[in-house]
């Protein structure tokens, strides 16, 4: 078996070795790749794709069980390495090292506890669990036996889980009695039975017990703690084509309804790998901690699927940043020593807003690798989370992706390709973006704006919308025919590095001039008292558009004119053109539970809407609607 490692770009000269190698030959590429992983029976052809239709296989006819190379290797080879190492919502309680061998066991127990409750190859399991060890156990138990996992963030209400439930056809419910975030205790299992009022397909529900409430027992539904006992340990991997389902992911359309994401067993598995090892640079004796929920996409594929299948140490945390105060992600990067920390803009941002001592007090020397993922992140955030956390020693990867594409498109490599604030940089090894213009052809020169899209397949690319290939196809596939559009404007400098200004339907042609918000907003959050802002646009009977910004302050000094100061910023660092004409003052902006802000909503808002918002009980803090309302 060929090795990763000869793989992984060292410096700038193998990075621009590997990648003219990928798009020179890609087949070859992915297949060499492919090649480092345990296979069953060997692929037949590497790929097959239409963008027209639009059809993606990678490794076809290739045999597999993903879990074998998350686990089974790593069992031969390091059985006691730590995989997991959980920390608790409470920091006075211990953390949990679990160790390839009892992860590997635990994930083979469960396994068969959904085999008897009926579940085989093909069928539908959703997880809507607290970010505990259990969880990753429940997904890799699922992919073990060729269920299809339907993960569903634990945050998320009674009619959005019913509703992901329902569109899928899951067969079993995955849960908790409860889940403990910060001070909150939170009761799931309520939330659980009225959502499963509404839900058919589910024939057996099994509840971990988390937070020791006395809860109500229905029927076909059991104790995790009772299921696991006196079950073998002894689980065969079900042999899984390369292109069967792996998972099901949902994630938030432009409309509101959300979209199914299906994604496949063996492209999956070599993409996040292999994203893992070359953005991080990780070495066998690092500790990486990604600060997402398994929920979403990051936690897929950079907490669970791509450390496990590296080898990696791979840390869960349960609680919040803010809990029971904000140095708590320093508290646990000391603990535990941790060696690379991914993590969101909007983190950083809030916690560059406390006291500087609350970072200095901890020892971070152990950092070798920063990273953010989630949305762009502004200078001002880069520059502080550079220089208080890395110390300005460790290198920041800012990661461009999307639940859809199954891994990192657009980042630096950590050491090896150079970073550039508010910049993604390079594309990934076997990446092919391109800018278009507005007449639908590629932008060749450096330093230009346009609309992102990606020319070539990748292995991990979303094969379809779950029940909903025609929408997959309108969606992403009929902007730019011959090219996967993923929604987001970018522009490129004089060295060729991406950066991404954001949503295109949050770029506002404002008296004839093209304004992306993005920039805007770095702007705005300049201002020593902006905690955050955000900025769309609506109609406006001179302009056609005018642009409205909704600012959350650290401290509202009803003394200081601060729409004032603000537009004065704003025609300082991009232009007079650029000033939004109304800027409203906010207690909060309505986001998903992932941290994206739902501009959506704020259009609407603008537009002058008072009601009609969609189904808003997923956000994060549906509460604030009404009062962004009320205060316009």
């Amino acid at each position: 078996m060929k090795k990763i490692e000869n793989y992984i770009a060292k410096n700038i000269n193998e990075y621009n070795d590997l990648y003219n190698k990928s798009l020179s030959n890609p087949e070859n590429f992915w297949s060499e790749i492919a090649s480092t992983f345990s296979w069953r029976n060997k692929w037949t052809k590497t790929l097959e794709y239409d963008f027209n239709k639009p059809e993606f296989k990678w490794f076809l006819n290739g045999k597999l069980n993903i879990t074998e190379n998350c686990l089974d290797r790593h069992v031969q080879s390091n059985p006691n390495k730590t995989a997991i190492l959980f920390e608790p919502n409470d920091p006075n309680q211990s953390a949990q090292k679990i160790s390839y061998k009892e992860l590997h066991r635990r994930v083979c127990v469960f396994a068969n506890v959904l085999k008897s409750k009926s579940i085989k190859k093909g069928d539908r399991v959703c997880i809507y669990m607290p970010m505990v060890p259990e969880l990753t156990v429940a997904v890799l138990a699922c992919a073990r036996i060729g269920a299809v996992h339907s993960v569903v963030f634990a945050g998320f209400s009674a009619t959005a889980l019913a509703a992901r439930i329902k569109d899928s056809k899951c067969k079993v419910l995955l849960t908790a009695d409860g889940s403990f975030r910060g001070s909150k205790v939170i009761d799931l299992k309520s939330i659980v039975d009225e959502a499963l009022l509404d839900c058919n397909s589910i024939t057996s529900t099994i509840v971990l017990k988390r937070i020791g409430s006395m809860i109500k027992m229905n029927i076909n539904e059991s104790w995790w703690h009772e299921e696991i006992k006196n079950v073998s340990d002894y689980c065969i991997a079900e042999e899984m084509d390369s292109e069967d389902m792996l998972f099901i992911l949902y994630t938030s359309g432009s409309t509101g309804k959300p979209k199914g994401m299906v994604h496949s067993c063996g492209g999956y598995m070599v993409y996040s790998s292999y994203t893992f090892l070359n953005v991080f640079q990780y070495s066998p004796n690092d500790i990486y901690w990604c600060t997402a929920d398994i929920g979403w996409i990051t936690g897929h594929s950079y907490i669970v699927y791509g450390p496990l299948l590296s080898g990696a140490t791979s840390v869960m945390f349960e609680g919040v940043p803010s809990y029971p105060d904000f140095s708590r992600f320093w508290n646990i990067v000391e603990k535990h020593k941790i060696t690379h920390f991914y993590t969101a803009p909007t983190a950083i941002r809030a916690l560059a807003k406390h006291p500087i001592s609350l970072v200095e007090s901890n020892d971070l020397s152990s950092l070798k690798v920063l990273g953010t993922v989630g949305e762009p992140i502004n200078e001002e955030a880069w520059n502080w989370y550079d220089k208080n956390v890395g110390k300005s020693k460790c290198p920041i990867v800012d990661t461009w992706w999307q639940t859809e594409t199954g891994g990192i498109m657009l980042s630096s490599l950590a050491g090896v390709t150079k970073d550039k604030p508010t910049y993604a940089t390079k594309p990934m090894i076997g990446i092919q973006p391109v800018l278009m213009d507005k007449d639908g052809k590629e932008i060749i020169e450096y330093g230009k704006e346009g609309i992102l899209a990606i020319k070539y397949p990748w292995p991990s690319i979303a094969r379809t919308i779950y029940g909903n290939h025609e929408r997959y196809k309108n969606v992403y596939f009929t902007a730019y025919p011959g090219y996967y559009f993923p929604g987001d404007g970018a522009l490129t400098d004089s060295e060729g590095n991406f950066r991404i200004t954001g949503r295109v339907d949050d770029v506002v042609i404002v008296s004839g001039h093209n304004l992306g918000t993005a920039p805007i907003e770095d702007a705005i959050n300049l201002h020593k008292n902006v905690v955050e802002s955000a900025v769309v646009g609506y109609p406006h009977e001179i302009k056609g558009n005018a642009l409205r910004a909704f600012v959350i302050l650290l401290n509202n000094d009803s003394n200081v004119d601060m729409a004032k100061e603000i537009k004065d910023l704003i025609s300082k660092t991009i232009g007079p053109i650029a000033k939004p004409d109304i800027i409203q003052v906010v207690p909060g902006l309505p986001k998903t539970r992932s941290g994206k802000i739902m501009r959506r909503i704020l259009r609407k808002i603008a537009s002058g809407e008072k009601e009609n918002f969609g189904d808003i009980s997923t956000l994060l803090n549906p509460e604030i609607v009404d009062k962004i309302v009320k205060s316009s």
